[in-house]
């Protein structure tokens, strides 16, 4: 299952999450950001690739849904409640992802 996590600027949040989840066994992951001065700016080649769209926050989905609708209309896109209060590999933010994305994608 290709996995894409998204939160602003891909700098603390998506990548940590791209880093706890790359060396899952059934899973292929990647990161991007939904700014224009993101590190990896979000793509429609990425959402293309991706078969679950993971954002940290509603406002992701939101913008998302707006620029990239057709691209992502038979996708499931889970929003993970995770605030921008974390710098990379934090280990509550690490911790959290490791809960709420198991629980969301069924693993």
């Amino acid at each position: 299952m290709n996995v894409l996590f998204i939160c602003s600027r891909n700098q603390w949040r998506s990548p940590t999450a791209e880093q706890v989840w790359r060396r899952h066994p059934d899973l292929s992951v990647k990161s991007a950001g939904t700014s224009r001065n993101a590190r990896k700016p979000l793509t429609p080649v990425l959402l293309q690739w991706a078969d679950v769209i993971c954002v940290m926050e509603q406002k992701h989905k939101n913008r998302i849904v707006a620029e990239y609708q057709r691209l992502i209309e038979h996708k499931p896109l889970h929003v993970l409640d995770i605030p921008d209060d974390y710098k990379y590999m934090d280990p509550e933010l690490v911790s959290l992802l490791e809960e709420v994305v198991a629980h969301r994608l069924g693993l």
